[in-house]
């Protein structure tokens, strides 16, 4: 069979296999074999594949708002800035929603440079997003961005009278921008907003002459989290609890957990299909649409609580890393080696659970770090690794004496790094 001839049901395989198609053959594929393509390739070859392609809009409407999201970040230039203007609204309102803060506070620069992005796009697109666009955070923005007069009725003061304005679209609002290196953009999506939705310009422009004070950041704030929260990432103090200690001397799996199906399960990241660890072996046995959906707010969660989702795609990847590590960790230690209670423990016991139960038997690794410390440089490294808040694996202990950090990953490497503070001990 050639590669040309790979249609159907075959691009299922074809996404498991090392075979790979290039534009024209993937062009071939019917949509639903497209999208299972995707999921087997490398995040870079996703998006020239999903640029490249007639149904690129479709592709990527397609996916979750976080999955298109991570793609968005994964890549970073300007090629990902396309996605942008083929996302749905819901879409690009997630990738503000995770850009656009840094904690309780606004990002102007930032959102100023998304604004940017977004008017790169066709007039269409901007006019399908405009109406999920958060009026109240825009009026924040706005606010910060310019100085704004006069309206339907009202008379001019002395000195809004005497002020240099800088210009008015409808002849009624007099505006003034407060930075000249955000007017091009400022001043062209206010442009398109009078054009298209007058309305919803007047709105602004009287809202912003207002005066909008600090309360107004802590209300954006806490809708942003709202819309989050419906798409499955908890708010950071909610998220932070799974890394609560638990005692692993006296941890019993539980019974009969319930689920709600609360967001929708995506296809589970490649690694976690190989079958190379303990977790993967398991849970190639008892995969569910429920057990994706738990798993994916998991991951969520541990990426809320380390703020992960604002920062760069390594960073998001290492905690990724680290939701693998401590439930495999998890699974090994309650299970020892038994593949069929480890699939007992995952159908019955909460995966939030199992997270605490990893980091616990990790963090006992570094309270005993905490009371040593070694003049050798590799001594100090792992300990020093261990010594910070999410404790790190010290590569020199691997076979290959690697200078570096990484994610405990399994049993093995809680039980070398015991063995290690054990000699410094004694």
């Amino acid at each position: 069979m050639s590669k040309n001839s790979v249609t159907g049901k075959d691009a299922g395989r074809t996404a498991a296999t090392s075979v790979r198609l290039d534009e024209d053959e993937f062009r071939t594929l019917s949509f639903v074999d497209k999208r299972t393509y995707l999921d087997g390739v490398l995040p870079k070859e996703k998006l020239a594949l999903v640029l490249g392609d007639p149904d690129a809009k479709k592709l990527a409407r397609a996916m979750q708002p976080h999955e298109l999201y991570w793609l968005f970040k994964e890549d970073g230039g300007q090629d990902a800035m396309q996605l942008l203007g083929l996302a749905s609204p819901e879409q690009c309102v997630f990738i503000l929603d995770m850009e656009l803060w840094r904690g309780w506070s606004l990002l102007e620069d930032k959102a100023v440079e998304y604004l940017g992005y977004i008017l790169q796009g066709s007039e269409e697109h901007f006019l399908e997003l405009l109406p999920h666009l958060d009026f109240n955070l825009l009026s924040l923005l706005l606010g910060r961005e310019l100085l704004v007069a006069g309206g339907i009725g009202d008379l001019n003061t002395d000195e809004e009278r005497q002020t240099d304005w800088d210009h008015t679209f409808d002849d009624v609002f007099l505006i003034k921008f407060k930075n000249p290196a955000h007017t091009p953009i400022i001043g062209l999506f206010l442009e398109l907003v009078c054009r298209l939705d007058n309305s919803l310009y007047t709105s602004l422009m009287e809202s912003v002459s207002g005066e909008i004070d600090i309360e107004s950041e802590e209300e954006c704030y806490h809708t942003k989290s709202g819309r989050l929260a419906d798409l499955g990432f908890p708010p950071r103090d909610e998220a932070l609890e799974i890394y609560s200690r638990i005692n692993p001397a006296t941890f019993t799996p539980g019974r009969n957990k319930v689920l709600l199906q609360a967001v929708e399960a995506t296809t589970l990241p490649k690694t976690l299909l190989t079958g190379t660890t303990f977790l993967e072996r398991v849970v190639h046995r008892a995969d569910s649409e429920l057990f994706r959906m738990e798993l994916n707010y998991l991951i969520n969660t541990a990426l809320v609580a380390d703020e992960a989702h604002l920062a760069d795609m390594e960073q998001m990847r290492s905690v990724m890393e680290r939701v693998y590590g401590y439930l495999n960790i998890a699974l090994e230690y309650l299970s020892e080696g038994d593949e069929t209670k480890g699939v007992e423990i995952i159908a019955d016991e909460y995966l939030k659970r199992l997270f605490q139960l990893g980091f616990s038997l990790v963090l006992g690794l570094k309270f005993r770090a905490d009371k040593l410390s070694d003049a050798d440089y590799a001594t100090g490294k792992a300990l020093s690794g261990l010594k910070t808040a999410r404790p790190r694996y010290y590569r020199g202990l691997d076979s290959d004496g690697i200078d570096g950090y990484r994610e405990f990953r399994e049993m093995q490497d809680v039980t070398t790094m015991s063995d290690f503070l054990k000699r410094l001990e004694g």
